[in-house]
């Protein structure tokens, strides 16, 4: 039980990357077991091994796509679109009329975004 409660606690990419060497160590084992005997009860329990290996490596492979991606930082500079909001509520109370709605809308928007 303890086991399983320390490996829910890992990321999904370090479960998979845990994972995947044990399947190679298995893969490897089951390789060597092929390559050195000449025992076919061994051999064909060494296949079903690699067998066993690639259909969870499918599996391991469908839940890390299950994860979703980490999302990329915002990169369009908030300060000019500051800028232009400004300029634009200066142009529009320098002509003496109040801002347009959309630009208190997005003044709002921008506030709520704390930014």
């Amino acid at each position: 039980m303890s086991q399983i409660q320390s490996s829910s606690a890992r990321s999904p990419s370090a479960w998979c990357a845990a994972l995947q060497a044990r399947m190679m160590a298995a893969l490897d084992a089951a390789w060597a077991v092929i390559e050195a005997g000449d025992d076919p009860v061994a051999i064909a329990k060494a296949r079903d091994t690699a067998r066993l290996c690639g259909q969870m490596a499918a599996a391991v492979r469908k839940v890390a796509a299950l994860v979703p991606a980490a999302k990329a930082p915002i990169t369009r500079p908030v300060s000019l679109i500051d800028e232009v909001l400004d300029d634009v509520e200066k142009a529009v109370t320098a002509a003496g009329k109040p801002p347009a709605a959309q630009a208190v809308a997005m003044r709002a928007a921008l506030a709520k975004l704390g930014r």
